[in-house]
């Protein structure tokens, strides 16, 4: 059952993810890439100061979705040469550095299966236009491509393997 949306302000959050073209039956393909995160990150001494999330970047179910999986990470975290990691993950070939833009975020909170997150989506997106509210979206020939948008996995699944108390956050970056 999702909670009722809100808006909140959140601040630049820089990240290290993982990006991957993905359909609604390859979803695995990119939620199975957390680990691999979590991993490159711990290989380098690197805390994530956040929970894991999905950012969607280009959202077109009947063809494919552009999301990533991704950790957020401290500002200016240092390498073992004292470089700033947007810059140290440069030339990897499957970590990338990014960063959340700030801004004004519709969230709504949801416990239970991540299979209902289709329906909590829906509601998020009608509750927007019933408030008159746009989203940081535009259009583009491969679908709409989104500024923020953003599943935070609240929910450690090693700590409550019980897919149905998960919680999961969304939030939705707004247009100015």
């Amino acid at each position: 059952m999702p909670t009722e949306p809100r808006i909140v302000e959140l601040a630049d959050q820089p990240y290290v993810a993982m990006r991957r073209d993905v359909t609604p039956q390859t979803f695995a393909d990119i939620a199975d890439r957390l680990p691999e995160v979590f991993g490159w990150l711990g290989a380098r001494g690197i805390e994530p100061v956040g929970p894991p999330f999905f950012k969607y970047n280009r959202v077109n179910m009947a063809r494919s979705m552009e999301i990533e999986a991704g950790v957020p990470i401290a500002s200016a975290v240092p390498i073992a040469s004292a470089v700033p990691i947007a810059s140290a993950v440069a030339g990897d070939d499957q970590i990338l550095a990014g960063v959340l833009p700030a801004g004004r975020y519709a969230t709504i909170t949801h416990i239970g299966h991540p299979e209902e997150l289709v329906g909590v989506t829906a509601a998020l997106l009608d509750w927007a236009a019933a408030q008159g509210l746009r989203w940081d979206v535009t259009d583009s020939a491969d679908g709409p491509r989104w500024g923020a948008r953003l599943e935070l996995l609240m929910t450690n699944p090693v700590e409550e393997p019980d897919m149905a108390k998960w919680e999961t956050q969304l939030a939705f970056r707004l247009a100015d």
